[in-house]
């Protein structure tokens, strides 16, 4: 196995890992009585959390909705099929 076959294979997990956390987040999101600092939930929050609480800060919740992790789905979804889509950047290089 090459290096950039490995490397693909190891961002295509965690591209997939981060945005299906990031799906969960939405889904939590509509059960605000849940504790999200109680396990399972905070396998969960602990990881998307940094990345929401920057985007928080450029866009607030728009009327106690919070869309921050919509956004990051689309990012992580657009980064994946950037890189490794079947016209993506480490495809083509392969």
């Amino acid at each position: 196995m090459t290096t950039l076959t490995a490397v693909s294979w190891i961002l295509s997990i965690a591209l997939g890992v981060m945005t299906f956390f990031f799906i969960f987040r939405i889904v939590l999101t509509w059960y605000p009585q849940v504790d999200q600092s109680r396990f399972p939930f905070n396998l969960i929050v602990w990881p998307t959390e940094p990345f929401l609480s920057l985007t928080r800060k450029i866009i607030p919740p728009l009327g106690g909705v919070d869309i921050t992790p919509i956004i990051w789905v689309g990012i992580f979804s657009f980064l994946r099929e950037i890189l490794l889509g079947q016209q993506g950047l480490l495809r083509m290089m392969m």
